[in-house]
């Protein structure tokens, strides 16, 4: 049976148009993406191919992607309504977890109950210089309004000191807090501020302190996730570990160049735009 494409194109326009009505999407909405789709496909049949296959649909590929990525929104004048949108894009793509400041945890545990997508907050961010009893009170606060996994800050001025047994203490009483509440621990390093010899010191410390992450960056700070970094990290901490790229990804070919270099896990305030462009990957000239 002969499909017409016009008329499943002008259906998907419309139903696009109105959740971006109701703001529920922001962009284009994808007729752009199946009209490229269908050219390529046009085209191949004409030069005689017969069957197509080798890669993964691309609705598969971009629902492969959105599993490792923790949808952020992190910014000081976030308001409620933006951290429900957040939730609602994680819960339709399938992004692993939402990421939010303490404030709004409650608000995010309840929108995300009974789903796949896990409620994550900071501590000590991002500057990572609070005392560690605080850092151990904002974990188990956050973990009793729902959160389920933390993402904390070392204390990069005492690293950076030489204060080894400081970092690795403060770094242990999170995780242990987590751990006994049944969370898990991602421990930001801030790898723009560290040297290279800090970064694997770091690793060390935080995979001898018990947590279940190393994370590059907060995105707070001069730098963000670089391929060198996550490369570093996965050979300090070992295969069993996570490896947490965060900090400046915004497309699909930058997270998984990540996740090749062996990342598990990526931070981004643009999550929505890179599962899109899995999902509808530009054309090679």
């Amino acid at each position: 049976m002969e499909i017409d494409r016009q008329l499943v194109a002008d259906i998907t326009e419309a139903i696009f148009a109105k959740l971006r009505e109701l703001e529920l999407i922001e962009g284009p909405g994808p007729s752009e993406c199946f009209q490229q789709q269908f050219d390529l496909l046009r085209e191949a049949i004409a030069l005689g191919v017969e069957r197509l296959g080798g890669k993964p649909e691309p609705a598969d590929a971009a629902r492969d992607l959105a599993r490792y990525i923790d949808h952020t929104l992190l910014r000081p004048e976030a308001t409620r309504q933006e951290v429900l949108r957040v939730c609602e894009e994680a819960l339709s793509y399938g992004f692993a977890a939402v990421v939010v400041n303490p404030y709004w945890v409650r608000d995010v545990a309840r929108r995300l109950h009974g789903s796949g997508v896990k409620p994550c907050t900071v501590v000590g961010f991002p500057l990572g210089a609070t005392l560690t009893d605080v850092k151990v009170y904002e974990a188990r606060r956050a973990i009793f309004d729902g959160a389920r996994e933390i993402d904390m800050v070392i204390n990069i001025g005492a690293l950076k000191s030489g204060q080894d047994e400081v970092v690795e203490r403060d770094i242990r009483a999170v995780v242990e807090a987590c751990h006994e509440l049944g969370a898990l621990c991602k421990v930001i390093l801030e790898t723009a501020l560290l040297t290279e010899e800090e970064k694997v010191k770091a690793c060390v410390l935080a995979k001898r302190a018990g947590a279940d992450f190393v994370k590059t960056s907060t995105g707070f700070s001069r730098g963000g996730a670089t391929i060198e970094d996550v490369l570093l990290m996965r050979r300090v901490v070992g295969p069993e570990m996570g490896v947490k790229a965060a900090g400046g990804i915004r497309d699909a070919q930058t997270a998984r160049r990540l996740l090749e270099a062996g990342a598990t896990r990526l931070g981004a305030s643009a999550g929505v735009k890179i599962v899109r462009e899995a999902a509808c990957p530009s054309p090679q000239p």
